[in-house]
């Protein structure tokens, strides 16, 4: 399944190891969810799985392991803005996972937090805003 990652989802994973977003990381791992992404979207990954909060907790290896299979194993794109959804977001910081995942025609956006993504919902791709334990359920049932 194609799908676009949030950030919180990654953090998440790696914070908990029990939890439906670190799931949601062994199927990245294992191929079940290919992670669309862009440059501002790789980008974000970095730069926020490097905050020193995270050092005590994510340790470097792991970090640069996920963030280097994921540049391997995902799904580059090159985006362009949507006309018409730029101005609804209420974060301008969500809009390159929305972008992307129209480029990359992916199923769905993962995320911890939906309401950020409301402005998207019944959008013309048909791309679901979907939790991780929705995605884990659908990916395992499905």
């Amino acid at each position: 399944m194609r799908a676009v990652v949030d950030t919180n989802i990654l953090v998440s994973g790696l914070l908990g190891m029990y939890t439906s977003s670190a799931r949601l990381i062994d199927m990245i791992y294992i191929g079940r969810i290919q992670c669309v992404y862009d440059d501002r979207i790789l980008s974000e990954y970095k730069e926020v799985l490097a905050r020193e909060k995270f050092k005590p907790v994510i340790s470097e290896k792991e970090r640069k392991d996920l963030l280097h299979y994921l540049s391997l194993s995902g799904i580059p794109v090159f985006c362009s803005p949507l006309e018409g959804y730029s101005n609804k977001a209420p974060d301008p910081f969500d809009l390159p996972f929305v972008e992307a995942a129209v480029a990359g025609h992916a199923a769905c956006i993962i995320t911890g937090n939906a309401r950020h993504f409301s402005f998207f919902r019944n959008n013309p791709w048909q791309i679901g805003i979907l939790s991780p334990r929705q995605c884990y359920t659908l990916i395992c049932d499905g």
